[in-house]
């Protein structure tokens, strides 16, 4: 059963899909935040098959998965304004019902709690609609502000995976975090606001 795409609100935080009308703010921040967010973007190793070169080819392909149940590819508005990005990924269903969480802000809005609030938003979702079971969120040790997200929504650290991905052109380690929905009955965003 699908349940993509969808919108999420919650105080002056939106999720909503990511589409190709985004072009123009999504490139303008990223653009503006390329040196802030370089250190811990995933890079493709070399000889590896590449990622989509444009933002349209990147669209293109989240929205294929998303229309599978194999992703979630949300922008982050403040407001009305695009400032990040948050991406459920890696969706496995069947025995497994888990998934990934990746996501990036605006160094304008970064310490706000933004991001935090989007992230807890996205996994109760995942979990009080979407039926996920677990959720998965991999972070560079180096990542503070990451970390940071983490942290303050009581996500339990459960390893340490060297080499994990190709992030800004090295293969680096990366520490594990998980949280099931047995863990948050009541929801995230309760957890971050009380």
């Amino acid at each position: 059963m699908s349940h993509w795409p969808v919108t999420l609100q919650h105080a002056e935080v939106t999720l909503r899909p990511i589409e190709q009308a985004d072009a123009h703010d999504w490139r303008e921040v990223r653009a503006r935040n390329a040196d802030w967010l370089k250190p811990w973007d995933a890079t493709v190793p070399p000889g590896a098959q590449g990622r989509p070169a444009t933002f349209r080819g990147m669209v293109k392909r989240l929205t294929k998965l998303a229309r599978v149940d194999e992703a979630m590819p949300f922008v982050v508005e403040v407001d009305g304004r695009l400032v990040g990005q948050v991406t459920v990924s890696n969706i496995v269903r069947g025995s497994g019902q888990f998934a990934s969480i990746g996501y990036w802000i605006d160094q304008r809005v970064a310490g706000r709690g933004v991001m935090p609030l989007a992230v807890a938003m996205a996994i109760d979702y995942c979990f009080l609609v979407a039926g996920l079971h677990r959720i998965e969120i991999s972070i560079r040790p180096e990542n503070t502000n990451s970390l940071r997200v983490v942290e303050k929504l009581d996500i339990r650290e459960v390893g340490y995976a060297p080499k994990f991905l190709h992030i800004d052109g090295e293969w680096r380690d990366h520490r594990q975090f998980a949280i099931t929905a047995e863990e948050c009955p009541g929801g995230l965003v309760k957890r971050l606001e009380a």
